[in-house]
């Protein structure tokens, strides 16, 4: 074997070691055969409309104004694009559940109608008197039965439905490819690649009255994705060697997220509307602390009295009960260390 392919064959050879030292068939003390990678935080997921639903909801707040109650009903992908494998849809069939999010990031008022199924089945256990509300069943004295009121149920006033209704890919392209180098069959030459290429998503969604069934608002959007790619090479004969060594990058605004921001944004102008907001102006006199319980992460009812330490902001926070980053909050998770 010539010197370059013993060099070769060690290189391979302590590669292979080290891949094998990386994953082993025996389990470790922590049961885990491998840990897995990334320590990044749970984060919040803000689009450039979410500012905007949390100060609606602030200026509800400082105004005292009363939405109506909403429920979201089917947002569905009516485009139909699938991927070319078979590995599901391109686009996210979780609009519905964004426009909730969303509702609750501008302080309007939800009502369950998405998922009952729960509720159903425990009315249905009601009804045949086998759910209690008292001490725990078969550990404490039976209960007297969870009792039916007329009128329990709140309804909604308007709800939202829709649909994605437009992916059109590659609507605008461009790109370039250079390739130079020595005229020699063994000397060096490089290659420089860029691509940019834009694709669009639209959606069209509707409020309805829920008692008359009047379309009461209707709105469409659309969004423009934009990708990227820069790849360079290097291709050279050396000492007898071959070197060919290539690097690029490539990045594609996620298209999920798009969808996000169509909602939002739609999500925007319905509940200004709702509220009677006078536009982005109303902003500039809100108080910014006025609205704990709506944020970046959506909206809650606090069950006891503690704004002052689990509020909207701390839930936005990434360091918080993360047993890796937290400071101050380490006292609750000291039982991990």
């Amino acid at each position: 074997m010539s010197g370059a392919g013993a060099r070769v064959g060690a290189l391979l050879s302590a590669a292979s070691l080290g891949l094998s030292a990386c994953v082993t068939p025996t389990a470790g003390s922590d049961g885990l055969y491998a840990t897995p990678i990334g320590t990044a935080p749970v984060t919040a997921n803000p689009t450039p409309y979410t500012s905007a639903l949390v100060c609606i909801a602030q200026y509800a707040r400082q105004y005292n104004l009363r939405a109506p109650r909403i429920s979201v009903g089917r947002i569905s992908d009516m485009t139909g694009k699938e991927e070319a494998d078979g590995s599901g849809r391109k686009i996210t069939q979780g609009a519905s559940l964004m426009a909730m999010t969303a509702f609750a990031k501008a302080g309007i008022p939800l009502v369950e109608r998405f998922d009952t199924s729960v509720s159903e089945l425990e009315l249905k256990y009601a009804n045949n008197k086998l759910i209690t509300d008292g001490p725990t069943p078969g550990v404490d004295a039976p209960a007297d039965p969870r009792r039916i009121f007329s009128g329990q149920v709140a309804g909604s006033d308007f709800y939202v439905t829709g649909g994605i209704t437009e992916l059109n890919y590659n609507i605008r392209s461009s790109g370039a490819d250079v390739l130079g180098g020595d005229t020699g069959s063994d000397g060096a030459k490089g290659s420089f690649r860029a691509r940019i290429f834009v694709m669009n998503i639209a959606m069209d969604l509707r409020l309805v009255n829920t008692r008359t069934l009047e379309v009461v608002d209707v709105i469409s959007y659309q969004k423009q994705i934009v990708g990227r790619e820069v790849g360079l090479g290097l291709f050279d004969f050396l000492n007898g060697n071959v070197f060919d060594v290539s690097a690029g990058t490539g990045a594609l605004e996620p298209v999920q997220l798009a969808v996000r921001a169509m909602v939002e944004r739609a999500t925007v102008e319905m509940a200004a509307n709702l509220y009677g907001m006078p536009g982005p102006q109303s902003c500039m006199t809100v108080d910014p602390l006025g609205g704990a319980t709506t944020g970046a992460t959506g909206g809650f009812t606090p069950a006891y009295n503690n704004l002052g330490t689990n509020n909207a902001a701390t839930r936005e926070d990434p360091s918080r009960w993360n047993d890796g980053r937290s400071t101050g909050d380490r006292a609750p998770l000291r039982g991990r260390y």
